[in-house]
């Protein structure tokens, strides 16, 4: 059973969190801090539908205009972590590729660090993550075939 989801805006308003609740007419609630947004916006919806507060889900969503002249440097700084995240993943896909085919190719581990900028022992690392999924997916593989 899907549960229901309710929306939690959250806006900045002097040294506090203003929480409205979208779905919700008239149910607000209060948070010193951004983490504590999504206890009491659950705290108010279930109040407010006198349910278990568990029954339901909560959506937090940052109002940033309410970062006053933070805003852009905000959202600059999110966007570059994100794209910082995803350069990162690029990049790990890009080394386990780099290290199987030169180390499939007979190079040694210490070769392989040299023409990829590091140590030998990251390059060992690297083999045994590769050969950990490998041995994950072939365990998959055999648990979800036909007998």
């Amino acid at each position: 059973m899907v549960k229901p989801a309710y929306e939690a805006r959250a806006a900045r308003r002097g040294r506090w969190w203003s929480i409205d609740i979208r779905q919700l007419n008239g149910v607000h609630a209060q948070a010193r801090r951004l983490d504590q947004v999504d206890s009491m916006a659950r705290e108010a919806v279930a109040m407010a539908l006198e349910a278990e507060i568990d029954s339901f889900d909560v959506v937090v969503h940052v109002d940033y205009a309410s970062l006053g002249v933070l805003k852009s440097t905000v959202e600059e700084a999110v966007r570059a972590r994100e794209a910082a995240d995803t350069a990162q993943s690029r990049a790990t896909h890009a080394m386990r590729r780099a290290v199987s085919g030169l180390r499939s190719a007979g190079y040694t581990a210490r070769d392989a660090g040299m023409l990829l900028g590091v140590s030998n022992q990251r390059i060992s690392q690297i083999e045994r993550q590769l050969a950990d999924n490998d041995a994950g997916e072939a365990h998959s593989a055999n648990v979800g075939g036909t007998e």
